[in-house]
């Protein structure tokens, strides 16, 4: 049963930096694409970014050139860079994963893990 971990939550000041990672445990993340969705009180669950097998990346405007998703296969480890931290970030942070290409929609993919909260004060 792969299980997927979030770390690396915490309070960021607005301007401010902060780096997630996303672990698996069981079977790698080999061929899987993996996404970094975010969830606001009283909000949908909603897309960050997602990374493919490939390398390539994809972003929600809302995050371009804000964040960077990236991948270590060697490590089974996605990696999400947060700069420029708004505090409309504020959410709680979840990595999920999927076989096959990327998605936007969170029920396209089939693990998740337990999330990790990334508030932001102003």
């Amino acid at each position: 049963q792969v299980q997927l971990v979030e770390s690396g939550g915490g309070l960021v000041q607005a301007g401010g930096s902060l780096r997630l990672s996303c672990g698996a445990s069981g079977r790698p993340f080999s061929f899987y694409s993996v996404g970094w969705f975010r969830q606001a009180p009283g909000n949908e669950r909603e897309f960050v970014a997602a990374i493919p097998w490939s390398g390539n990346t994809y972003y929600a405007d809302s995050v371009k050139g804000r964040f960077t998703i990236s991948r270590d296969n060697a490590k089974n480890t996605v990696t999400l860079q947060l700069n420029s931290r708004k505090p409309e970030d504020t959410a709680v942070y979840y990595c999920a994963r999927r076989f096959g290409g990327p998605s936007v929609v969170p029920g396209a993919y089939t693990t998740w893990g337990q999330g990790t909260q990334v508030p932001v004060s102003s």
